[in-house]
């Protein structure tokens, strides 16, 4: 019973963090409109890190695959990340289209073929499936040690400039309370097939913390308005409000 109520609880507050990355993608194509229109010349995706977006990615489809590869085939996992890493995937769509370098462009390459090769791979071998829940596991370890890089990545990104950007806060709120509710639900799954998700989301959690606190700091700092006085030859940003 607390198994499934955890679970159920995780995935409708799952929703938010859906509606964060949806709230991401429409401040980049609210901002691409502003550039269209002469308005705005700090860039579409202005701040944005693609590594914390791979990142961010990597974790949703890890998941998502971990779900699907348990005894217990988890739905509150997999649906939900299956909608994250589709999402994930358009925001990074966005920065490839946005900033047209091969960083970017290979990301988005590397993603989409992760996204459709290995399930692929998957279902058309059974023998894998003996393996599957090792790799899931192997990958989300990877996965968190890359998220945490990425989020470091984003943090260093505002420092520098002395602002927030395209950056969505709405987006990393929904993701701490997604990220709270996930390690409840990993404890009521037992540390045998919860320690994934326990790990990755308390590292994934201190991120958004650390990232939140720095909306703060670049609102009320007097080191990021020197930074952003730095660049002045921009025009100001127009600020989006999320």
């Amino acid at each position: 019973m607390g198994y499934h109520l955890a679970g159920f609880i995780n995935s409708v507050i799952f929703l938010l963090t859906l509606g964060g990355l949806w709230e991401q993608l429409r401040i980049v194509w609210h901002r691409k409109q502003q550039v269209l229109d002469g308005r705005l010349q700090d860039g579409t995706t202005a701040v944005l890190s693609l590594n914390q977006f791979v990142s961010s990615y990597l974790a949703f489809f890890s998941f998502f695959l971990y779900g699907a590869c348990l005894e217990r085939f988890n739905h509150y996992l997999v649906w939900t990340r299956l909608a994250a890493s589709l999402l994930s995937l358009a925001v990074l769509w966005e920065i490839m289209r946005a900033r047209r370098d091969r960083l970017s462009t290979m990301s988005f390459a590397l993603c989409t073929a992760v996204f459709f090769g290995l399930p692929s791979v998957l279902m058309i071998n059974a023998e894998a499936m003996v393996w599957c829940r090792s790799l899931s596991q192997a990958l989300i370890v990877v996965a968190t040690v890359i998220l945490a890089q990425g989020y470091t990545h984003q943090i260093l990104l505002i420092r520098r400039s002395g602002r927030t950007g395209a950056v969505s806060i709405r987006m990393h709120q929904f993701f701490l309370l997604k990220d709270i509710s996930t390690v409840v639900f990993a404890i009521s799954m037992g540390l045998r097939n919860g320690w994934p998700l326990l790990l990755l989301s308390t590292v994934s959690g201190l991120t958004k913390v650390g990232t939140l606190w720095h909306f703060r700091w670049a609102r009320l700092s007097l080191l990021a308005q020197q930074r952003r006085r730095l660049s002045s030859d921009e025009p100001p940003e127009i600020v989006v409000s999320s």
